[in-house]
Protein backbone atom coordinates (compact mmCIF):
# COMPACT_ATOMS: atom_id res chain seq x y z
CA UNK A 1 0.00 0.00 0.00
CA UNK A 2 1.19 3.50 -0.87
CA UNK A 3 -0.18 6.88 0.18
CA UNK A 4 0.90 10.15 -1.44
CA UNK A 5 0.01 13.71 -0.53
CA UNK A 6 0.97 15.58 -3.67
CA UNK A 7 4.63 14.80 -4.27
CA UNK A 8 5.16 13.51 -0.73
CA UNK A 9 4.88 9.78 -0.04
CA UNK A 10 3.60 9.19 3.48
CA UNK A 11 3.63 5.41 3.01
CA UNK A 12 5.65 3.53 0.41
CA UNK A 13 4.93 -0.06 -0.71
CA UNK A 14 3.88 -1.07 2.80
CA UNK A 15 3.00 -4.74 3.32
CA UNK A 16 2.35 -5.74 6.92
CA UNK A 17 -0.06 -7.68 9.10
CA UNK A 18 -1.31 -7.09 12.65
CA UNK A 19 -2.44 -9.97 14.83
CA UNK A 20 -3.76 -10.51 18.35
CA UNK A 21 -2.29 -9.01 21.51
CA UNK A 22 -0.56 -5.63 21.59
CA UNK A 23 1.22 -4.47 18.44
CA UNK A 24 3.45 -1.41 18.70
CA UNK A 25 3.69 0.87 15.67
CA UNK A 26 6.87 2.84 16.18
CA UNK A 27 8.60 5.60 14.28
CA UNK A 28 9.58 9.25 14.49
CA UNK A 29 7.00 11.99 13.97
CA UNK A 30 6.16 11.98 10.27
CA UNK A 31 6.96 8.28 9.83
CA UNK A 32 3.43 7.54 8.61
CA UNK A 33 1.88 6.05 11.76
CA UNK A 34 -1.24 8.23 11.97
CA UNK A 35 -1.70 8.10 8.20
CA UNK A 36 -1.77 4.30 8.34
CA UNK A 37 -4.38 4.26 11.10
CA UNK A 38 -6.63 6.71 9.24
CA UNK A 39 -6.40 4.57 6.11
CA UNK A 40 -7.30 1.44 8.10
CA UNK A 41 -10.34 3.28 9.49
CA UNK A 42 -11.47 4.26 6.01
CA UNK A 43 -10.95 7.96 6.73
CA UNK A 44 -8.26 8.27 4.03
CA UNK A 45 -8.01 6.43 0.72
CA UNK A 46 -4.68 4.85 -0.22
CA UNK A 47 -3.10 6.02 -3.46
CA UNK A 48 -2.22 2.44 -4.40
CA UNK A 49 -2.96 -0.91 -2.84
CA UNK A 50 -5.56 -1.87 -0.28
CA UNK A 51 -6.04 -3.32 3.20
CA UNK A 52 -8.49 -5.45 5.15
CA UNK A 53 -9.44 -4.93 8.79
CA UNK A 54 -11.13 -7.82 10.60
CA UNK A 55 -11.87 -9.30 7.18
CA UNK A 56 -13.46 -6.12 5.80
CA UNK A 57 -12.17 -4.12 2.85
CA UNK A 58 -11.27 -0.54 3.72
CA UNK A 59 -12.67 0.81 0.43
CA UNK A 60 -16.12 -0.78 0.42
CA UNK A 61 -16.77 -1.67 4.08
CA UNK A 62 -15.32 1.25 6.05
CA UNK A 63 -18.51 1.81 8.04
CA UNK A 64 -18.54 -1.80 9.22
CA UNK A 65 -14.87 -1.50 10.18
CA UNK A 66 -15.58 1.57 12.31
CA UNK A 67 -18.45 -0.29 14.01
CA UNK A 68 -16.08 -3.06 15.11
CA UNK A 69 -13.02 -0.94 15.92
CA UNK A 70 -12.23 1.53 18.69
CA UNK A 71 -10.12 4.61 17.94
CA UNK A 72 -8.28 6.88 20.36
CA UNK A 73 -6.97 9.88 18.38
CA UNK A 74 -3.71 11.60 19.24
CA UNK A 75 -5.04 15.14 19.56
CA UNK A 76 -7.44 16.55 22.15
CA UNK A 77 -10.97 16.27 20.76
CA UNK A 78 -13.16 16.27 23.88
CA UNK A 79 -16.11 18.70 24.32
CA UNK A 80 -15.15 20.76 27.40
CA UNK A 81 -18.69 21.36 28.67
CA UNK A 82 -19.71 17.67 28.73
CA UNK A 83 -19.07 15.13 31.48
CA UNK A 84 -17.08 12.00 30.76
CA UNK A 85 -20.12 9.91 31.62
CA UNK A 86 -22.41 11.68 29.13
CA UNK A 87 -19.70 11.68 26.46
CA UNK A 88 -18.91 7.98 26.73
CA UNK A 89 -22.60 7.06 26.83
CA UNK A 90 -23.15 9.15 23.68
CA UNK A 91 -20.23 7.45 21.91
CA UNK A 92 -21.66 4.07 22.89
CA UNK A 93 -25.04 5.03 21.40
CA UNK A 94 -23.31 6.25 18.23
CA UNK A 95 -21.71 2.82 17.95
CA UNK A 96 -25.11 1.12 18.04
CA UNK A 97 -25.59 0.26 21.72
CA UNK A 98 -29.11 0.62 23.21
CA UNK A 99 -29.44 3.39 25.80
CA UNK A 100 -29.43 1.11 28.86
CA UNK A 101 -26.49 -0.95 27.60
CA UNK A 102 -24.56 2.23 26.74
CA UNK A 103 -24.98 3.58 30.28
CA UNK A 104 -23.92 0.28 31.84
CA UNK A 105 -20.92 -0.07 29.55
CA UNK A 106 -19.89 3.57 30.12
CA UNK A 107 -19.95 3.16 33.91
CA UNK A 108 -17.98 -0.08 33.65
CA UNK A 109 -15.30 1.19 31.29
CA UNK A 110 -14.84 4.51 33.13
CA UNK A 111 -14.14 2.48 36.25
CA UNK A 112 -11.59 0.37 34.37
CA UNK A 113 -9.69 3.44 33.12
CA UNK A 114 -9.67 5.10 36.54
CA UNK A 115 -12.30 7.82 36.06
CA UNK A 116 -15.04 6.36 38.23
CA UNK A 117 -14.99 9.16 40.81
CA UNK A 118 -14.56 11.92 38.22
CA UNK A 119 -17.04 10.72 35.60
CA UNK A 120 -19.65 13.41 36.28
CA UNK A 121 -17.23 16.35 36.03
CA UNK A 122 -17.06 18.41 32.85
CA UNK A 123 -14.03 17.34 30.84
CA UNK A 124 -12.84 20.91 30.32
CA UNK A 125 -11.57 20.81 33.90
CA UNK A 126 -9.70 17.55 33.45
CA UNK A 127 -5.94 17.20 33.60
CA UNK A 128 -4.13 15.88 30.51
CA UNK A 129 -3.98 12.42 32.04
CA UNK A 130 -7.71 12.39 32.75
CA UNK A 131 -8.47 13.52 29.21
CA UNK A 132 -6.37 10.68 27.82
CA UNK A 133 -8.30 8.23 29.98
CA UNK A 134 -11.61 9.64 28.76
CA UNK A 135 -10.46 9.23 25.14
CA UNK A 136 -9.48 5.66 25.92
CA UNK A 137 -12.86 4.97 27.52
CA UNK A 138 -14.81 6.13 24.45
CA UNK A 139 -12.66 3.85 22.28
CA UNK A 140 -13.60 0.84 24.41
CA UNK A 141 -17.23 1.48 25.32
CA UNK A 142 -18.76 -0.52 22.45
CA UNK A 143 -16.62 -3.62 23.21
CA UNK A 144 -14.56 -3.48 20.00
CA UNK A 145 -12.57 -6.41 18.64
CA UNK A 146 -9.63 -4.13 17.81
CA UNK A 147 -8.52 -0.70 19.06
CA UNK A 148 -6.21 1.85 17.46
CA UNK A 149 -4.45 3.97 20.09
CA UNK A 150 -2.60 6.90 18.54
CA UNK A 151 0.09 8.20 20.94
CA UNK A 152 -1.91 7.42 24.12
CA UNK A 153 0.88 8.69 26.41
CA UNK A 154 1.19 12.04 24.62
CA UNK A 155 1.64 14.91 27.11
CA UNK A 156 1.66 12.71 30.21
CA UNK A 157 4.11 12.92 33.10
CA UNK A 158 6.23 9.83 33.88
CA UNK A 159 3.86 8.37 36.48
CA UNK A 160 0.81 8.88 34.25
CA UNK A 161 2.69 7.30 31.32
CA UNK A 162 3.30 4.15 33.37
CA UNK A 163 -0.39 3.99 34.32
CA UNK A 164 -1.51 4.43 30.71
CA UNK A 165 0.88 1.76 29.45
CA UNK A 166 -0.45 -0.61 32.11
CA UNK A 167 -3.97 0.03 30.81
CA UNK A 168 -2.85 -0.64 27.23
CA UNK A 169 -1.30 -3.92 28.33
CA UNK A 170 -4.48 -4.95 30.16
CA UNK A 171 -6.61 -4.26 27.09
CA UNK A 172 -4.55 -6.61 24.97
CA UNK A 173 -3.84 -9.35 27.50
CA UNK A 174 -6.69 -9.29 30.02
CA UNK A 175 -9.61 -7.97 27.95
CA UNK A 176 -8.64 -9.98 24.86
CA UNK A 177 -8.94 -6.99 22.53
CA UNK A 178 -6.31 -6.67 19.79
CA UNK A 179 -4.40 -3.37 20.10
CA UNK A 180 -2.42 -1.33 17.58
CA UNK A 181 -0.66 1.39 19.58
CA UNK A 182 1.61 4.09 18.15
CA UNK A 183 4.46 5.90 19.86
CA UNK A 184 7.66 7.70 18.93
CA UNK A 185 9.10 6.76 22.34
CA UNK A 186 10.73 3.45 21.64
CA UNK A 187 11.25 2.31 25.22
CA UNK A 188 7.52 2.48 25.93
CA UNK A 189 6.66 -0.11 23.33
CA UNK A 190 9.33 -2.52 24.57
CA UNK A 191 7.42 -2.87 27.82
CA UNK A 192 3.90 -3.49 26.52
CA UNK A 193 4.03 -4.85 22.96
CA UNK A 194 3.95 -8.46 21.82
CA UNK A 195 4.86 -7.43 18.28
CA UNK A 196 6.54 -4.30 16.90
CA UNK A 197 6.29 -2.64 13.47
CA UNK A 198 9.00 -0.07 12.74
CA UNK A 199 8.32 2.66 10.17
CA UNK A 200 10.76 5.27 8.94
CA UNK A 201 9.75 7.90 6.41
CA UNK A 202 6.81 5.77 5.27
CA UNK A 203 8.94 2.67 4.72
CA UNK A 204 8.66 -0.57 6.66
CA UNK A 205 11.99 -1.22 8.34
CA UNK A 206 11.05 -4.31 10.30
CA UNK A 207 8.07 -6.20 11.69
CA UNK A 208 8.59 -9.00 14.19
CA UNK A 209 7.89 -10.24 17.71
CA UNK A 210 9.19 -7.89 20.40
CA UNK A 211 11.35 -10.68 21.82
CA UNK A 212 13.18 -10.86 18.49
CA UNK A 213 14.14 -7.20 18.80
CA UNK A 214 15.30 -7.58 22.39
CA UNK A 215 17.32 -10.78 22.18
CA UNK A 216 20.48 -11.20 24.25
CA UNK A 217 23.54 -9.76 22.54
CA UNK A 218 25.94 -12.23 24.18
CA UNK A 219 27.64 -9.49 26.20
CA UNK A 220 27.35 -8.38 29.80
CA UNK A 221 26.68 -5.21 31.75
CA UNK A 222 28.66 -4.77 34.97
CA UNK A 223 28.12 -2.25 37.78
CA UNK A 224 30.35 -1.58 40.77
CA UNK A 225 29.87 0.76 43.69
CA UNK A 226 31.42 4.17 43.04
CA UNK A 227 31.56 6.67 40.23
CA UNK A 228 33.31 7.09 36.89
CA UNK A 229 36.75 6.43 38.36
CA UNK A 230 35.78 3.00 39.72
CA UNK A 231 33.93 2.16 36.50
CA UNK A 232 36.98 3.07 34.39
CA UNK A 233 39.33 1.22 36.75
CA UNK A 234 37.31 -1.97 36.27
CA UNK A 235 37.03 -1.48 32.51
CA UNK A 236 40.77 -1.02 32.10
CA UNK A 237 41.50 -4.12 34.19
CA UNK A 238 39.02 -6.21 32.22
CA UNK A 239 40.66 -5.03 28.99
CA UNK A 240 44.04 -6.19 30.30
CA UNK A 241 42.41 -9.55 31.05
CA UNK A 242 41.52 -9.90 27.36
CA UNK A 243 37.94 -8.61 27.29
CA UNK A 244 36.64 -5.91 24.99
CA UNK A 245 34.62 -3.41 27.01
CA UNK A 246 33.52 0.22 27.05
CA UNK A 247 31.60 2.55 29.39
CA UNK A 248 27.82 2.83 29.11
CA UNK A 249 26.58 5.38 31.59
CA UNK A 250 27.63 4.13 35.03
CA UNK A 251 28.07 0.58 33.70
CA UNK A 252 30.86 -1.32 31.98
CA UNK A 253 29.57 -3.00 28.82
CA UNK A 254 31.52 -6.17 28.02
CA UNK A 255 31.35 -7.45 24.44
CA UNK A 256 30.71 -11.16 23.77
CA UNK A 257 33.83 -12.95 25.06
CA UNK A 258 36.06 -15.39 23.18
CA UNK A 259 34.76 -18.96 23.01
CA UNK A 260 35.42 -20.89 26.22
CA UNK A 261 36.25 -17.90 28.44
CA UNK A 262 34.36 -17.93 31.76
CA UNK A 263 33.59 -14.22 31.61
CA UNK A 264 31.56 -14.10 34.84
CA UNK A 265 34.51 -15.53 36.75
CA UNK A 266 36.89 -13.03 35.13
CA UNK A 267 34.65 -10.09 36.08
CA UNK A 268 34.18 -11.35 39.64
CA UNK A 269 37.87 -12.04 40.23
CA UNK A 270 38.97 -8.76 38.64
CA UNK A 271 36.60 -6.73 40.81
CA UNK A 272 37.79 -8.61 43.91
CA UNK A 273 41.46 -8.01 43.07
CA UNK A 274 40.74 -4.29 42.72
CA UNK A 275 38.77 -4.17 45.96
CA UNK A 276 35.63 -3.05 44.10
CA UNK A 277 32.17 -4.06 45.28
CA UNK A 278 30.03 -5.61 42.54
CA UNK A 279 26.44 -4.38 42.35
CA UNK A 280 25.30 -6.54 39.43
CA UNK A 281 26.33 -8.58 36.41
CA UNK A 282 23.53 -8.94 33.88
CA UNK A 283 23.08 -9.95 30.23
CA UNK A 284 23.38 -7.07 27.78
CA UNK A 285 20.06 -7.06 25.98
CA UNK A 286 19.45 -5.25 22.72
CA UNK A 287 16.86 -2.46 22.83
CA UNK A 288 14.30 -1.38 20.29
CA UNK A 289 16.12 1.93 19.86
CA UNK A 290 19.32 0.11 18.90
CA UNK A 291 17.50 -1.90 16.25
CA UNK A 292 15.71 1.18 14.93
CA UNK A 293 18.91 3.17 14.60
CA UNK A 294 20.68 0.27 12.92
CA UNK A 295 17.81 -0.23 10.46
CA UNK A 296 17.55 3.49 9.74
CA UNK A 297 21.14 3.64 8.53
CA UNK A 298 20.37 1.14 5.76
CA UNK A 299 16.85 2.26 4.84
CA UNK A 300 18.09 4.53 2.07
CA UNK A 301 19.99 1.70 0.40
CA UNK A 302 17.11 -0.79 0.39
CA UNK A 303 13.71 -0.25 1.99
CA UNK A 304 12.22 -3.66 2.82
CA UNK A 305 8.61 -4.17 1.89
CA UNK A 306 7.99 -7.90 2.19
CA UNK A 307 5.17 -9.48 4.15
CA UNK A 308 5.48 -9.50 7.94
Amino acid sequence: MTKRFGQVEALTDLTVSVGEGVTGLVGANGAGKSTLIKILLGLLDPTDGTARVLGHDISSQAQEIRRLVGYMPEHDCLPPDVSASDFVVHMGRMSGLPATAARERAADILRHVGLDEERYRQMGGYSTGMKQRAKLAQALVHDPRLVFLDEPTNGLDPAARVDMLHLVQRIGRDFGIAVLVTSHLLGELERVSDHVIVLDGGHLLRSSATADFLKHTGGLLVEVIGGDAERDQLGEALARAGLTCHPRGQLVAVDPPPQGLAVHDVVRDTAADLGLALVRIQPDQAHLEDVFMSSSTTAGAAAPGGPA
